[in-house]
Order: C-alpha cells, then sequence, then structure tokens
C-alpha cells in the first residue's frame, strides 16, 4: 500500500477546495485503483515479532489494529483535515459520537464548559445531562450575545461549544469575537460545522481550535451511512482525543468511511447548488408564513453577520407557523415530494417537526427557552427542481390553511 504520487502536504496544501474533496489523502495499492480501496478487517499480520513490537511501541509506522488505524479510515481523516484546513482529523462512528469524544477528552470533574443555548438536542443532552455527571459544570448561553460569553467564563472555564448555525433555530455565532475572547482566556473553542462543511464556512480561519462534524450529513449528502468527525491541530488530537478514543473505541467503520470518501467527491457541488435552491425555496417560503429563519435572507437577524462568515447560506432553514404543533403537522401531512425526515444534508428535500423529533427529549420549558416553537419547521432542501419543491410546499400550505 503506497500513497498515490503528489500526496505530501507542500503540494496538497496549494490545491483548492474542490480538488482536495477529490484527491486529498488518495493512497493506492499496487494494484494501481483508481477509485479508493476498501480494508474491511479488524487485523493485521506481520512479518515477525520484531515489527509488531516496534509497531506498539510507536517506534514503526504501520498498522496495528483497525480501532486504532486503518487504511481506508485514514484516508478519509486526511481528506477531511486537507479540506478543513487543519494539521489532524480523526473520525468517529456517528456525528454525537464526534461530539462527545471532543469534549471528554479534554474535560475532567471540576472543569466548566460554557455551550449555546441553542443546538441539536442530543448536544444539549450531553451539557445538560451527561457532563455534570462527572462534575464538569455547563452554562448555558444565548450564543448570539456576545457579552454573554464572556460573562459566563469562570476560572476553571476549558471549553466553548456551540453550533453556527445552530439547529433548528439558525442561530449565528459571532466566529470571530467568540474565538478571539477564548483564545485570549486559554479557552478551547469546539464548533460544531455540520450545516455548512468546510465548502461554505471553515471555522479556523476565524480562530476556532476545534472543529467536529457528524459527517453522516452533508459529507455523506445521501443518507447511507452514519460518521463522525474531529479536526484541530496535531497536538490536540493525538495527545488529547487519540488516546480517548484508542481505548474507549468511538471509531468510524471502513465501510462507512468509503462511502463519505464518495460523497466528498461531490460535496462541493452539492452544497453550493442545494444552497441556491435552499435561497429560493426560501424566499418563496417567507411570502407565505409568520416568520422565517433563513440565514440567507435579510429578514434573518444576523444576516449579515451570516454573510461575513459563509461563502453561501447553506440547505438548512427553519419556519414558524402561528396554528402550532396541530398546524404544523397538518403542513407535514399534505406533502407529496418532500419527505418528513429528521435527517439533514440529504440531496433529497426533508422536512420535520423539532418540538416532536429531534428536539423531543427536551421537554416543553427547554425548548421554549431555546426557542423551538411548537409551529416551528425545519427544512433540508435537497437537489431537486426548487420549482418542484415550491409546488409541494404551496400544495401543503393551501391545505394546512395557509
Amino acid at each position: 500500500m503506497k500513497r498515490t504520487s503528489g500526496q505530501d502536504r507542500s503540494i496538497t496544501s496549494r490545491w483548492r477546495p474542490a480538488t482536495r474533496a477529490v484527491r486529498g489523502g488518495t493512497w493506492r495499492s499496487e494494484q494501481g485503483e483508481t477509485s479508493e480501496a476498501m480494508f474491511l478487517t479488524s487485523g493485521y499480520s506481520y512479518d515477525d515479532a520484531a515489527t509488531v513490537a516496534a509497531r506498539f511501541a510507536g517506534e514503526l509506522d504501520g498498522m496495528t489494529y483497525s480501532r486504532l488505524q486503518n487504511p481506508t479510515v485514514q484516508m478519509l481523516e486526511e481528506r477531511i483535515a486537507l479540506m478543513e484546513g487543519a494539521e489532524a482529523c480523526r473520525v468517529q462512528s456517528s456525528g454525537m459520537a464526534a461530539m462527545t469524544t471532543a469534549l471528554l477528552c479534554q474535560l475532567s470533574q471540576g472543569d466548566h464548559m460554557v455551550a449555546a443555548r441553542a443546538a441539536f438536542g442530543s448536544c444539549r443532552w450531553l451539557g445538560d445531562n451527561l457532563l455534570p455527571r462527572f462534575g464538569i459544570e455547563v452554562t448555558t448561553i444565548d450564543s448570539r450575545d456576545n457579552a454573554a460569553w464572556e460573562a459566563s467564563i469562570r476560572r476553571n472555564t476549558k471549553v466553548f461549544f456551540f453550533e453556527t448555525p445552530a439547529n433548528p433555530t439558525m442561530d449565528v455565532v459571532d466566529l470571530e469575537h467568540v474565538c478571539g475572547l477564548a483564545r485570549s482566556r486559554g479557552i478551547t473553542t469546539v464548533v460544531d460545522n455540520a450545516f455548512c462543511t468546510p465548502v461554505l464556512q471553515r471555522p479556523l480561519e476565524w480562530g476556532a481550535d476545534v472543529i467536529a462534524y457528524s459527517a453522516t450529513k452533508l459529507m455523506d449528502g445521501q443518507g447511507r451511512v452514519l460518521a463522525g468527525a474531529v479536526c484541530g491541530s496535531e497536538e490536540f488530537i493525538n495527545e488529547k482525543l487519540l488516546p480517548f478514543q484508542r481505548n474507549t473505541g468511538p471509531n468510524c467503520s471502513p465501510f462507512n468511511a468509503w462511502v463519505v470518501l464518495k460523497g466528498l467527491e461531490t460535496l462541493d457541488l452539492r452544497a453550493r447548488r442545494q444552497s441556491e435552491n435552499a435561497l429560493a425555496v426560501g424566499k418563496f417560503v417567507e411570502g407565505r408564513v409568520p416568520r422565517i429563519l433563513h440565514p440567507g435572507l435579510a429578514s434573518h437577524p444576523q444576516h449579515d453577520l451570516a454573510m461575513k462568515q459563509m461563502d453561501a447560506p447553506g440547505a438548512i432553514f427553519s419556519f414558524v407557523l402561528d396554528g402550532g404543533r396541530e398546524q404544523a403537522h397538518a403542513v407535514l401531512d399534505a406533502l407529496q415530494l418532500i419527505d418528513i425526515s429528521n435527517n439533514i444534508g440529504d440531496a433529497r428535500s426533508l422536512m420535520c417537526h423539532p418540538a416532536s423529533t429531534t428536539h423531543h427529549n427536551m421537554g416543553p420549558e427547554g425548548r421554549a427557552a431555546m426557542g423551538v416553537d411548537e409551529g416551528m419547521l425545519r427544512i433540508n432542501v435537497g437537489l431537486e427542481d426548487p420549482e418542484d419543491l415550491i409546488e409541494d410546499l404551496d400544495r401543503a400550505f393551501g391545505k394546512a390553511g395557509l
């Protein structure tokens, strides 16, 4: 097994993003395959005992066990790191495995974390339930309020954790301000960038330290497999994250890694086209609903900030109906083209009711505090013709009394 000709950092770092997504991290065996090989193996054999001893001692490069290294998985890690502009990356079995690993690898009893109020339901569960069980204090704030970040810092604050845009309220965090504040205080920023991927937003360029992903979403892009990724400095990945991951085992399977590698080849095209489609659909929806949360529209209260940080507004947005859960469910039930699904990032258009799905476990009070209204619907706009999506929504809105 060898790396394809030219795969050294001095060359790949000069490649533009779309090229990195197709070519980055490619290895080739003596067969010279053009598509990445899939290594479905849990272990490896060795020529002699001295070789395996040297590998386990870290004195010799090479594979030892697929919980630690696998050629297919490592290709994915190298490609994502290259796309992100990060020194290193480790992939995990799911997006939530990535979030959990990124936090627990660096937080201990007695530490404090500041987290965004608006977040995916399971991410909030980590801060609201899991971390406190291990003696880690968590303060939850309105991430849009720059002053709130500084006001929440304590002597033991170790991490800022947030999504931008946030799921499903589309809150936008001022990356330059918040990441700069964190660095000035020795605090590590962990940014969930799943709504954008490095195609549309690169938080490292704004001073972020660690970027975490559900690669299940846009990176795969076709709703096939679960995967996660964490990117950062070599020091963070190898000295903090890797010991936690190798001993707890939230690893990505080689098959899933191979599927995500194939997804990355079209990520640039999909993310930009879906963003264009979502803007067209959003403009239609804006004229039919009481309230829309779309960072690409001037009506979004943080539109200027979003467009400063993002190359395009993304495929996902939310809107709120006055008729609450009943009217929201009526819209979903009337859809003929758009699927009812809680996934995002898919090439197919999907819609869900967050209060009864992704954020159900937070309870009414928790959802209200976050801004997840009973009348809120979240849509992932896919690659279909936007006019067909608009016609489907128009029909569904009419049946729901909009």
